[in-house]
């Protein structure tokens, strides 16, 4: 199944930059999720109770499918699962996962990068 959370909570394509921003350097999807930091477009808009909510849609959809496994695209203030930029927007990495990614984890669901396809694929066709 597909489903893409920015999408499905209305946002377009293409849609401004986003990123995670907060104090500290440990801010990430699980710190937006608490309503400790933020996810902000190089717009300056606000945009994490979208993200809040499509990281929620996200979980129930894969609950009402039976997923156990998410590949997302890494670096997403939504779907990063080893990396997203560190809110300066300067294309700087750094350790850390999405909203959606944050929320799927939480949900039980184990989410992998598209790094991760070749172990991925082997996982789940291996008898």
């Amino acid at each position: 199944m597909l489903h893409c959370p920015e999408v499905a909570i209305g946002f377009p394509t293409p849609r401004p930059p986003a990123e995670i921003v907060g104090e500290g350097k440990n801010c990430s999807g699980e710190t937006v999720l608490a309503g400790r930091a933020k996810v902000i477009e190089d717009t300056g808009a606000d945009v994490s109770d979208l993200y809040i909510q499509a990281a929620r849609d996200t979980v129930e959809f894969a609950r009402k499918h039976g997923c156990r496994h998410a590949l997302l695209t890494d670096g997403s203030p939504s779907c990063g699962s080893t990396f997203i930029y560190d809110g300066s927007f300067s294309g700087v990495r750094k350790p850390g996962f999405g909203t959606t990614t944050a929320a799927l984890r939480i949900a039980g669901i184990r989410v992998w990068s598209e790094a991760a396809i070749p172990e991925l694929d082997k996982l789940l066709n291996t008898p």
